[in-house]
């Protein structure tokens, strides 16, 4: 019964010999072209040199592959001893790290190339539409001032007005150096309004051109076709968006306001006093010495108020990076697993094919030992003890005392003729 199995398995191992060189040759072949496919979207030159460079790189994977995994086929079966084993292992891991390489990452690329890249454009995408808003933000944060300076423009009015109409300040109507104070306080916060809006304009210019530029960057990302022409067309596109964003951050009208505001406290100059009576001319001095205060704070207030729109944080400069598809598809290798998995699998799936030739062969040997060594003996090996057996026959003693001297001196080198011993012998090489 273990004679049958053991050929059967024999006779299993030679059937398949043929289907496993086909195996690894169809798997080497593969793997070369698509190590070509990825290899030629990051060679750079003429379409000549790029074709024979990746041809000849994909062929030498190719042949590689085919003859490393044909070594071990070969060889790691039949190797028994667990020092020989764990060599050939380091042996194998090895080769798998320099096919993985060589070759494995360049398959990925040809596999999910395309994919990567679009991945990548997506994101820069999404990372200047962040940087947009950002910008967009930091321009509009001047808006806010925008209700405090109309406030404080329109109270200077109603005083001017109040004081030219009924004298509600100095007790005396006309437009005296008063009126003429608070004209002036009102005009200047009026200018600052008008730049502020004037701002605001500008600002939703620059915003409209900017996300204009971002649709066209997302129809890109998603459009048909091949991935490098419209890469390019992005790279263009993210010039002219940094350019927008650049201009939104020179746009904010903080540090204008900042230095306006400094100067309506210390380039406040009071007009004289021009009443007719010492009386009126002290109340006037009154009154504008309490626009002065007002003034100052109003001009405290809007400093703090700009510093604080100053103390943003400017939008960092944004730096596009094409990349190839084989660039694209290791930065982004975690969210290609299948295709990795696909690309190392071509590579290594001889691996398989080597580790069920090496049970095979272990289970032929685990039940040949089992077996009396006359079922074990193979044609050749009889028809060498034959010949051994008619030598000695023929010679009587003489082959004897040979054979003795041969194994008095070279002792290990010497196969005895005893069936018994042999079969020990073999048994012991076995193992």
């Amino acid at each position: 019964m273990a004679l049958g199995a053991s050929q059967r398995l024999h006779d299993g191992v030679a059937a398949v010999e043929t289907m496993t060189r086909f195996a690894l040759a169809v798997l080497a072949l593969a793997s070369g072209v698509y190590t070509y496919l990825g290899v030629r979207s990051i060679l750079d030159g003429s379409p000549t040199s790029v074709f024979f460079a990746a041809i000849i790189y994909s062929s030498s994977v190719s042949v590689g592959i085919y003859a490393f995994w044909s070594y071990m086929a070969r060889f790691y079966p039949h190797v028994t001893n667990h020092t020989g084993r764990a060599a050939m292992l380091g042996v194998m891991a090895l080769g798998a790290a320099m096919i993985i390489a060589m070759s494995s990452w360049l398959n990925a690329a040809a596999l999910a190339g395309s994919a990567a890249l679009e991945q990548h454009l997506a994101e820069t995408v999404e990372d200047y539409t962040a940087d947009l808003d950002q910008a967009h933000q930091n321009a509009l944060a001047a808006q806010s001032l925008l209700p405090d300076i109309q406030r404080a423009s329109e109270r200077f009015a109603q005083l001017a007005a109040s004081e030219r109409q009924s004298g509600a300040l100095t007790g005396t109507t006309g437009s005296g150096s008063v009126v003429q104070l608070l004209s002036q306080m009102s005009a200047q916060m009026k200018d600052l309004e008008n730049g502020i809006n004037a701002s605001r304009e500008q600002v939703a210019m620059l915003f409209n051109q900017g996300q204009k530029r971002l649709e066209t960057m997302r129809t890109l990302v998603s459009a048909p076709g091949a991935v490098a022409p419209r890469a390019d067309q992005f790279s263009s596109e993210v010039v002219a968006l940094t350019g927008v964003i650049t201009s939104l951050g020179q746009t904010s009208i903080a540090p204008s306001i900042r230095r306006a505001a400094d100067d309506l406290s210390l380039g406040f100059i009071a007009p004289v006093a021009d009443g007719g009576d010492a009386d009126l001319v002290n109340r006037q001095d009154r009154v504008m010495e309490t626009v002065r205060a007002s003034v100052a704070t109003q001009s405290k207030v809007l400093s703090e108020a700009a510093d604080e729109i100053l103390a943003r944080a400017p939008v960092a400069e944004r730096r596009f990076v094409p990349l190839s598809s084989a660039e694209a598809v290791l930065r982004y290798a975690t969210d290609f697993i299948p295709a990795w998995a696909g690309a190392i699998s071509i590579d290594l799936l001889p691996g398989v094919l080597v580790f069920i030739l090496a049970a095979v062969h272990s289970a032929i040997r685990k039940q040949e030992e089992k077996l009396p060594f006359a079922e074990r003996i193979t044609a050749a090996e009889l028809l060498q003890a034959l010949e051994v057996q008619r030598a000695v026959t023929a010679n009587g003693g003489q082959l004897g005392d040979i054979v003795a001297q041969a194994e008095a001196e070279e002792p290990n080198n010497i196969t005895s003729l005893d069936p018994r011993t042999r079969a020990k012998d073999r048994t012991h090489e076995d193992r």
